[in-house]
């Protein structure tokens, strides 16, 4: 009886511990390595190889992602230049009503949506007011609008692939086409938008209100 009652203990614990291992927190999630031919421009770690063009504690990093913390940072650019490129990374927004964006072929100074291009990443279902045509994810802001984005759930990850090749820019989010443009049918708007015709520049992210993350950063240079 005796016996029986130590394997009836036994069980109990067994049960109470799996029970305590459930209700641990799950672990975060673990950067991948970047396909062949690319190379990782973040090192988990670090902010090394890039450079904020606002206030710097407006970025850091955290368990092994890029935060952008709040408004007030500008952006957070690239020490190197790149010409002609696939660049992929993901995003997530922390709550409701984040905006961002992937400046693109930019220079140092000026506003990146204008003299280089800014790639719209925004909460298209969140955000608290009508947004423009042009405002909507995937869009070279002011420039082209995007198709509809397939935006995954607010702490969910985005994944975003941008590819600029001479003239022609392509945008991918979560694997659906939103851009596919040759830069040279919008000279109209070149007088506002004098980026459009830079052959090379930083890359770099936005920051504009809440905490947006970034992981798995890379960059393939094409010839």
């Amino acid at each position: 009886m005796r016996t029986a009652l130590r394997f009836g203990v036994l069980a109990v614990a067994v049960c109470a511990a799996g029970l305590r291992a459930d209700e641990k927190p799950k672990p975060a999630d673990k950067p991948a390595d970047p396909p062949a031919g690319f190379t990782n421009l973040f090192d988990g770690k670090t902010l090394t190889g890039w450079k904020p063009t606002g206030k710097a504690d407006a970025w850091a990093v955290d368990g092994g992602v890029i935060v952008c913390k709040s408004g007030g940072g500008g952006y957070l650019l690239t020490e190197k230049e790149y010409a002609n490129f696939e660049f992929r990374c993901e995003y997530r927004w922390e709550k409701k009503g984040g905006n961002s964006g992937v400046a693109l072929r930019t220079p140092e100074k000026g506003d990146p949506a204008y003299a280089g291009m800014e790639i719209q990443l925004i909460d298209d279902e969140g955000w608290p007011g009508k947004l423009a045509d042009y405002q909507h994810t995937g869009s070279i802001y002011d420039v082209l609008p995007a198709k509809e984005a397939k935006n995954k759930k607010i702490g969910e990850w985005n994944a975003v692939k941008i590819v600029c090749d001479g003239r022609k820019v392509t945008i991918v989010q979560n694997d659906v086409e939103l851009v596919n443009a040759n830069l040279d049918d919008y000279k109209a708007k070149v007088e506002k938008h004098p980026g459009l015709k830079r052959e090379k520049g930083f890359i770099g992210f936005q920051s504009y209100n809440i905490r947006v993350d970034f992981r798995n950063v890379w960059i393939k240079e094409l010839k």
